[in-house]
């Protein structure tokens, strides 16, 4: 399927304001992270649902993938992208997530660099299966985190942990 481009609609955030936007979240999400004891991070849930941590590597396998072929039209998973060959195996301590956090977060940096604002309003086919707007696939890769962030609070209260303020993206 060829990629279709539509007409530009007036702007109402730049670039840059859309990806603070985006890096705010992930900001709160690193802090929540750091709030999250050594030991619980990886094991702690409720009802059944996923620990932190597994979400968070969600969340990670959908960052650079998406960008990457939201701006260079490359779709390929997480495991098939070279920078990322590393990642066979899952982080065991805290420590070992954030630095895939923080490596992740510097290569989101350089590939925004190359998305262009026409390349936002084109349609694709997202890893050959779904369909939109790159826009919209960058709304739902952000929209991911904030759901499953919202998880990670109420586990964090469940913990008697304060988690950090919502508004906090700094």
């Amino acid at each position: 399927m060829s990629a279709t481009t539509l007409t530009p609609a007036p702007t109402a955030l730049t670039m840059d304001q859309l990806f603070n936007h985006w890096m705010g979240h992930r900001n709160l999400t690193r802090k929540m992270i750091e709030k999250y004891p050594e030991d619980q991070l990886f094991t702690f849930s409720i009802g059944g649902m996923r620990p932190f941590s597994e979400l968070v590597l969600e969340f990670l396998g959908m960052a650079i993938p998406s960008l990457h072929g939201a701006a260079y039209r490359e779709w390929k998973k997480e495991e098939e992208l070279p920078l990322l060959a590393g990642w066979t195996t899952k982080p065991t301590t805290k420590q070992e997530l954030l630095d895939r956090w923080d490596f992740t977060t510097k290569e989101l940096q350089r590939i925004w660099k190359d998305l262009t604002p026409e390349r936002l309003q084109e349609e694709d086919v997202a890893f050959g299966q779904w369909p939109g707007t790159m826009y919209w696939l960058l709304m739902y890769v952000i929209d991911n985190e904030i759901h499953h962030r919202g998880q990670g609070y109420v586990y964090l209260r469940a913990l008697g942990i304060e988690p950090p303020f919502f508004w906090d993206r700094l």
